[in-house]
């Protein structure tokens, strides 16, 4: 079963993987939609995508990304 809109951990996780030292905060909202749907993982509908569900994806991304970055502060 593949990842859907409302799984921003999950899909965080994987953008994270595959997208590693981008700030997500830097990501517009187009391009950020265009490489959720993109992921061999996601199974949704893309027009299912609204920006709060792309905004929870970014802040859950943008968690990881200050995680892993802390020590370069």
């Amino acid at each position: 079963m593949g990842l859907k809109w409302d799984q921003a951990e999950e899909i965080a996780e994987v953008l994270a993987e595959n997208h590693p030292g981008i700030n997500p905060l830097d990501v517009r909202f187009t391009d950020l939609r265009q490489w959720v749907i993109d992921l061999d993982e996601f199974d949704d509908d893309p027009g299912s995508s609204t920006e709060g569900k792309l905004e929870a994806i970014q802040m859950a991304w943008t968690e990881l990304y200050r995680e892993q970055n802390e020590d370069d502060e």
